[in-house]
């Protein structure tokens, strides 16, 4: 977690988002950038030119103003010797996170959370979900103000398939990251019911394999995966959720959804989300 991106349009879920990107930077060594999406309203001029004018006039006003509000977080929430860069760009929201991202090379992209009920789930959404859902670098949702050594229980849903392999090792360098213990939670639904017996020994042979330490393995029956991870958080009051998304598109995520944008829609706890490659 060296190159932190911290997308930031300074609502107080964005300087939560920002406050614990320092965090993790002041731990880890690592750079903050943060960046301001301006996005360009909508314009009905046919003229080439008057609308080149109009976009270089509104990217430095809002450059200006950006960098006024910049000093200011800056000032209030980073007194320390820690490298912030920051950013403004002009154009669409998700578009230009996930490009900043690829262009400087960001290994974690940290964003606050307003979250989402009912039907907008699915029609509107949260910038931070699509976020998570769409991309190529892990993703920290913050919803409320955290504190890094406050982090102590990690909760992490398991399919147990193979294709978690390269997960899991993010989620170890997690656990070691913030000394946390590690919960590890199967949830069966009825179209994958195993017996009691099986589960454990399943889950624990995981566990083996990858060499986990300072873990604990749990089952939990439900219709719905989300369902269970969400009951199971209140539960073991579990500080973090690390997971991993497929980014679903189109008409699939639609209809199938996804478990992780669920999640990051309706839970307080920070989420930790990673692309899983098929």
């Amino acid at each position: 977690m060296k190159k932190i991106l911290v997308p930031c349009d300074f609502s107080e879920t964005s300087l939560q988002a920002f406050q614990f990107a320092v965090e993790i930077a002041r731990k880890s060594g690592g750079t903050i950038m943060l960046l301001h999406i301006a996005e360009l309203p909508v314009l009905h001029d046919t003229m080439l030119m008057p609308t080149l004018y109009f976009e270089a006039g509104y990217l430095k006003d809002m450059e200006a103003n950006a960098e006024k509000k910049f000093v200011k977080m800056k000032s209030k929430y980073s007194k320390e010797n820690i490298k912030i860069n920051s950013f403004v760009k002009l154009g669409p929201i998700l578009g230009t996170i996930n490009g900043f991202a690829e262009e400087h090379k960001a290994d974690l992209i940290v964003m606050g959370t307003q979250g989402a009920t009912g039907l907008k789930d699915f029609f509107i959404g949260s910038n931070t979900e699509k976020i998570v859902r769409l991309s190529s670098l892990p993703v920290l949702a913050i919803r409320k103000s955290f504190k890094l050594h406050k982090i102590k229980k990690i909760l992490f849903p398991t399919t147990l398939q193979p294709e978690e392999n390269h997960l899991v090792k993010h989620v170890k360098k997690l656990q070691d990251f913030f000394s946390a213990a590690l919960h590890l939670l199967l949830v069966n639904t009825p179209h994958n019911l195993n017996r009691a017996a099986e589960e454990h020994a399943m889950m624990e042979k995981f566990a083996k394999r990858h060499k986990l330490k300072n873990y604990t393995v749990h089952t939990r029956d439900n219709f719905y995966v989300e369902d269970a991870i969400v009951e199971f958080v209140h539960e073991i009051n579990a500080d973090m959720i690390v997971m991993g998304t497929h980014g679903r598109k189109g008409l699939s995520h639609l209809f199938i959804g996804s478990v992780a944008e669920a999640i990051v829609n309706h839970l307080d706890c920070a989420i930790w989300t990673y692309p899983i490659k098929k």
